[in-house]
């Protein structure tokens, strides 16, 4: 895991717990498996652009704050 996956993971596992949501909940929101959720919050997958772009709608942010840009 390098440092950038686990500050992207932090930011969105922040952001799904600040909404209340499971990580069910935030992978039927931005149309993605729940263990994908799970391995990018745990900084053992790096996300794609499109992973990022559903991520960023489905928690209301933008792709930049998720990355830390």
């Amino acid at each position: 895991m390098n440092k950038k996956q686990e500050t992207i993971g932090t930011r969105i596992k922040a952001l799904r717990e600040t909404n209340g949501w499971s990580q069910i909940e935030l992978a039927s929101r931005a149309g993605i498996d729940r263990k994908t959720v799970n391995r990018i919050e745990n900084g053992h997958f790096s996300p794609s652009i499109d992973t990022l772009v559903a991520l960023g709608k489905a928690l209301d942010t933008t792709t930049d704050s998720l990355i830390g840009a």
